[in-house]
């Protein structure tokens, strides 16, 4: 009760030390430090205005989640189907901070009809999967591939509707969602980035199956939607458009103990299960006050969580709040933390939730050179990264647009990894990796590309980390400005 006090006292005060700006905001704008100048004619539009910025809040992970099945359905897909891109990605894939050095199989389930299989295929050789099963909240219900639950061996995961009490049949790994519906991210691993070497990962990914239990006596052929040439994306929208998504998500999926507090709050702005959302041209004022400058409250916040720094003295940090990752792996099962403000900014700006963080892949962002200012789309920076990176997989930095998370649009390539073909060390080992929209002379295999209208961000990523990355005897050095 105190939090949600407190949080309405923000949200009055943020609502009284406003400026000016355009109403009906429609479109994610750049300054994000400008706020409305919402003013409501009596204290019932005020707390509709404080209960949408709350529901913005607490409902960015299903938001995130439902806009992926909403893109997919515009490229004729569905549920209980699989998308893949049979190529590295590029900036037609507008999805938050995705891995461009990998190639994507990600399945994406509906158990309303009965438990659904995805069967995954034991390593092979070089050939392997690094991800996660994530219910439409985005926490995870289990890792896969070797550093999950099969370890390598491949097996049957059972995703199971909410409430399923009947038991489960011997040989499957019973994965209980707490949603109808989600998804799982899974990468299939590159070793040198040739054309070889992306062909194998795609044949190995598509022997990913998903089909209902009830037909597993004799499974249906898998669907598998080619979105290598297609525009697809869940960059969040700051607009109404957001609450139609969440209205979506609430009138498909059931309730949590943890969330029943936001039933009220959501009936307030509209949004009832059973019922139409509807909002006449107020109300629609009123919620499109409230995203705006609910997203401007995100912003400002976002850059607080890449504090402390993994490696002291550095920008380097994980996306995350600990209170996030502990509640994620405790699926909100830790006492006495529910940590939805730092959830939403981590949702923000990323999908995808891993059981056990650090098994699998690990993650360091920076949105600050080595003098703590923005990163510039015109200027030149560069990074270090001393020889033997500690990871049994392989490396990369990826650089982002700054206001939409997703890949910098119409770059030839939007990062540099230890799989790139092409990429030059230095003689001792070491890598110097550039980010820029000129490269320096002779470097330009070693160059990410930034527009030089825009800011962007970085995201360092490592997959099979070892212990010589987690007691930081291997140190990646701060970006700087290279004059």
């Amino acid at each position: 009760m105190k939090k949600q006090i407190l949080s309405l006292v923000l949200v009055s005060c943020l609502a009284a030390c406003t400026q000016s700006t355009k109403k009906n905001e429609t479109a994610i704008v750049a300054d994000t430090s400008q706020t409305t100048t919402f003013k409501p004619v009596d204290f019932e539009e005020q707390l509709i205005y404080n209960r949408a910025v709350e529901a913005v809040i607490w409902g960015m992970p299903a938001v995130n989640s439902e806009l992926m099945h909403e893109s997919l359905l515009k490229v004729k897909g569905d549920y209980n189907q699989i998308i893949y891109w049979s190529g590295l990605i590029n900036s037609k894939n507008q999805t938050l901070t995705p891995n461009p050095d990998v190639i994507y199989i990600n399945p994406l389930y509906d158990t309303r009809e009965g438990p659904v299989v995805l069967e995954i295929p034991a390593v092979d050789g070089v050939s392997s999967l690094t991800g996660s099963l994530d219910d439409g909240w985005q926490t995870a219900i289990e890792d896969i591939g070797p550093a999950g639950v099969d370890k390598g061996k491949g097996g049957k995961y059972l995703i199971l509707p909410p409430n399923y009490k009947d038991a489960v049949p011997f040989g499957y790994i019973p994965m209980p969602s707490s949603t109808y519906t989600g998804f799982a991210i899974l990468r299939s691993n590159l070793t040198d980035g040739s054309s070889n070497d992306i062909k194998r990962a795609i044949e190995y990914g598509k022997k990913v199956k998903i089909y209902p239990l009830s037909q597993a006596d004799n499974p249906p052929p898998t669907t598998f939607v080619d979105l290598i040439d297609a525009s697809f994306g869940n960059t969040i929208p700051y607009n109404l458009h957001f609450f139609e998504v969440l209205n979506q998500f609430i009138q498909r999926e059931p309730w949590l103990q943890r969330d029943l507090v936001m039933i009220d709050q959501l009936k307030t702005i509209g949004i009832e299960k059973g019922k139409t959302f509807q909002a006449d041209a107020r109300r629609q004022e009123i919620l499109n006050a409230a995203i705006k400058d609910a997203h401007s409250w995100i912003d400002k916040r976002y850059e607080k969580i890449f504090t402390p720094p993994f490696y002291e003295g550095t920008n380097w940090a994980l996306p995350a709040s600990q209170d996030v990752v502990k509640a994620i792996m405790s699926n909100y099962l830790a006492p006495n933390i529910y940590p939805v403000d730092e959830r939403a900014i981590s949702y923000s700006m990323a999908y995808f939730s891993a059981k056990k963080l650090g098994t699998g892949q690990f993650y360091l962002m920076t949105v600050k050179d080595k003098n703590d200012q923005s990163f510039d789309g015109s200027k030149l920076y560069k990074v270090h990264l001393p020889a033997k990176v500690p990871v049994k997989l392989y490396w990369s930095i990826t650089a982002y647009d700054r206001e939409t998370h997703a890949l910098i649009l119409d770059m030839k390539y939007s990062s540099r990894a230890s799989t790139t073909p092409g990429l030059k060390k230095n003689p001792d080992g070491s890598v110097d990796i550039y980010f820029g929209a000129k490269a320096p002379e002779g470097k330009e295999s070693n160059r990410v590309p930034t527009d030089p209208k825009r800011k962007f961000e970085l995201l360092a990523r490592f997959y099979g980390p070892e212990k010589g990355f987690f007691d930081k005897t291997w140190k990646m050095d701060d970006v700087e400005e290279v004059k």
